[in-house]
């Protein structure tokens, strides 16, 4: 038996149409085979009519314009209902999945944690290869929210991925070999916290990664062009000055910006701006368009500083791909201070404005704003609230500046804001539907306390430098005074505003008229990614464990299919031997790493199984994970050190360990239900990174053994809390 590759389906399928090449036989009756088609056979070309290709989806985004819009119609409003499962391929993770997988040919290419890639077939699921980057587990420790990857970039036969550690992999398509890899990091080891999560994206001969880690001290943002057939760096653009000490600005376009930084700035922070998400390409024009994180540390007014408008920190900026010059930028939050990064996915397409079509940059910021630019000249063409805020008062259409607004300042008292420092809409993908023309928004309404720590004993938070901020539902005062001193109440706090509830909503945006057509209220405040078709539909998994299905004019609620597992990730939706399928990663994570699950996110109640599923009408019930049962403290050991080194304790935990372990059920293992053999080896794995393998850093170049001994004393300790009010509750 010939067996056929998943990539040789789609030409199949062309043939047995007669849409493609046929070849006259001198036989009678003779089958011809069809020409083999390449893996991964993706070209500029072809990619810029992706639209003429429905079957497939070619970039995280489906097309050059990041859409995540699809022109299938076999799965519609009439049929949606039969949405059932397909197929699932387990990935032996429980942590966060972000990618929205490219489908070509036959064949799916999608990512996991820490940068491993995948390779099945799209109509089975079954793995064609798997790619392990080999990552060092101590890169964890710089990974602000969880060891995730955002997918691949998939180009004339190469699969290219970054993985967690800023190294760029270029893989063989057909096989799963690696081809080459390449350092992307200007610098290395434990005072460059630079991690890489985004998708490359490929422009022209190049292609482009950035960098995370502008939640920690010591990270310069840039994005760097390397050469798609060799891996060599052809140029590398920064986001940031460099310390006016250390000589002349390295590159003409920081040397303006170098002036809108306060002269005290602390420059041996890094000062942040990483592009670590958020990157387009306009083949037309040869320019790259970026998004820029907060700057750091994120208080720029933290000792009597002034602050100034710190460029191309909280930017949208165009870059030219064949020399990596500035092009143009608007800044979105200038002298940002509430982590409003401009890192969120753009939309790349043409809207007529009331004088003809015109090139446009779109993007539902985390600030809440929607923006439209001259995505020619960076113009600013509109940007109006998609939810509410009262960090400003507006946006200047004249100057295209923030209106300030006295409320947003905390350095002198705490405060809440909105959106919260997760934005009103994070990584999460939008959906621009070209026949509604509407763009579909996973956004929240996630209200936050904002406070400066600086001279509370809390000091330096590790990833949020001296801005704590805490969610409304985790805002108890009275918990948190042993750090911060006396607050006041979030009555007072949130008097004269909305309610401090958090929500999450999938909203409907018009940008010609500039308002909201629809919103319906989702799961929660951390639903997933949208992906719009041309059947009339608006797919949104949720944390919850759901896929969800709605009508695209109006926001009816079609479908609902359980998983089981929280999503985070964009569906994609593409078909194989005529039969349309929608897939998605599950695995709930991501920002939410360092938050409490609440009983309506699917991970307090399932096993967080990390999946690829695949969905497809008249599909049965997908397969659920193991349900989690309410397990008993453990009797902890027994309780050591003094309240002073308690105290000590505390502090250090909320600074390097509460990030990813929670005191309460979380993605991440709850510490204070260590058993007694891994409160044996507790300075083993702190301090010696004996399970670096399984993504536990080892830190023994930020903590001493005293550091350590306090804070063990005070897991102990909070686990003797918890153990003796379950003894007294039963």
């Amino acid at each position: 038996m010939r067996m056929i590759k998943p990539w040789q389906l789609g030409a199949m399928v062309l043939v047995a149409l007669g849409l493609g090449a046929c070849h006259q036989s001198t036989t009678p009756n003779a089958v011809v085979a069809p020409a083999p088609v390449a893996a991964g056979a993706i070209d500029a070309a072809r990619l810029a009519k992706a639209t003429s290709e429905p079957d497939q989806w070619l970039a995280t985004g489906r097309d050059a314009g990041g859409t995540y819009f699809s022109p299938l119609t076999d799965i519609n409003a009439s049929n949606v209902s039969k949405l059932g499962f397909a197929w699932e391929r387990k990935l032996g993770t429980h942590r966060g999945l972000e990618a929205t997988p490219v489908v070509v040919d036959g064949a799916l290419y999608t990512t996991g944690v820490f940068g491993w890639v995948y390779a099945v077939d799209a109509a089975t699921g079954k793995e064609l290869w798997t790619y392990d980057p080999k990552v060092d587990g101590q890169w964890g420790r710089y990974a602000c929210c969880d060891a995730i990857n955002r997918g691949v970039a998939v180009w004339q036969g190469r699969v290219y991925v970054g993985a967690l550690d800023g190294y760029l992999h270029a893989i063989d398509a057909a096989t799963g070999k690696q081809i080459f890899k390449v350092d992307t990091l200007p610098a290395r080891g434990p005072k460059t916290p630079y991690t890489l999560t985004a998708t490359p994206v490929v422009a022209g001969d190049v292609i482009i990664v950035g960098s995370a880690g502008a939640d920690f001290a010591g990270a310069r943002g840039y994005i760097a062009a390397y050469d798609l057939k060799s891996g060599a760096l052809r140029w590398r653009f920064y986001t940031v000055p460099h310390d006016p000490k250390d000589g002349p600005q390295d590159q003409p376009h920081l040397v303006e910006a170098v002036k809108t930084w306060d002269p005290r700035h602390r420059w041996d922070q890094g000062s942040g701006a990483t592009v670590w998400d958020g990157i387009s390409y306009d083949p037309k024009l040869n320019l790259v368009y970026i998004g820029t994180a907060n700057g750091a540390p994120y208080n720029i007014k933290a000792d009597g500083r002034a602050g100034g408008d710190d460029l191309y920190s909280a930017a949208i900026v165009a870059v030219h791909a064949d020399s990596g010059q500035l092009a143009w930028f608007y800044q979105t939050t200038p002298g940002d201070r509430w982590d409003f990064d401009s890192t969120q996915k753009m939309v790349l397409t043409d809207l007529d404005l009331g004088q003809g079509p015109q090139p446009v940059l779109m993007q539902a910021a985390k600030n809440g704003f929607y923006y439209v630019l001259d995505r020619v000249t960076g113009k600013l063409l509109s940007a109006d609230s998609y939810a509410y805020v009262n960090w400003c008062k507006g946006i200047d259409p004249v100057t295209g500046r923030p209106i300030p607004n006295p409320a947003a300042e905390y350095l002198k008292q705490a405060r809440l804001m909105f959106p919260a420092n997760a934005g009103a809409h994070s990584w999460q993908p939008m959906s621009y539907d070209s026949q509604t023309r509407l763009t579909y928004i996973p956004s929240m309404e996630w209200p936050m306390v904002y406070m400066d720590s600086a001279k509370q004993r809390a000091g330096m938070i590790e990833g949020f430098f001296t801005v704590p901020a805490f969610p409304s539902e985790d805002y108890v005062p009275k918990d948190l005074e042993s750090l911060y001193g006396k607050l006041p109440p979030l009555a007072q706090l949130a008097k004269g505003g909305p309610e401090p509830k958090p929500m999450g909503f999938l909203r409907a945006w018009d940008p010609v008229k500039k308002k909201l057509a629809w919103e319906v209220q989702t799961a929660s405040n951390w639903d997933g990614g949208v992906l719009s078709t041309a059947g009339g539909l608006v797919f949104q998994g949720d944390s919850a464990g759901y896929l969800n299905v709605y009508k695209a004019q109006d926001g009816t609620k079609l479908a609902s299919v359980h998983v089981g597992t929280g999503i985070m990730a964009a569906p994609a939706t593409y078909r194989v031997g005529g039969v349309q399928y929608v897939v998605v990663m599950a695995g709930f994570g991501g920002n939410y790493v360092g938050y409490p699950l609440r009983k309506q996110h699917a991970a307090y109640n399932y096993e967080n199984e990390g999946r690829i599923i695949a969905f497809k009408l008249d599909g049965g019930a997908v397969p659920l994970p193991t349900e989690l049962k309410d397990e008993p403290f453990p009797q902890p050991p027994q309780r050591e050190g003094s309240a002073k080194t308690i105290a000590q304790g505390e502090v250090l935990y909320n600074r390097y360990c509460m990030r990813c372990h929670e005191l309460g059920r979380g993605v991440l293992p709850d510490l204070r239900r260590l058993t007694a053999a891994k409160h044996e080896i507790f300075y083993d794995i702190v301090l010696g990174g004996v399970l670096k393998a399984k993504g536990m850093a080892q830190w023994d170049d930020v903590l001493s053994r005293g550091d350590a001994e306090a804070i063990h004393a005070y897991i102990v300790d909070e686990s003797w809390k918890a153990y003796s009010a379950q003894q007294t509750a039963h």
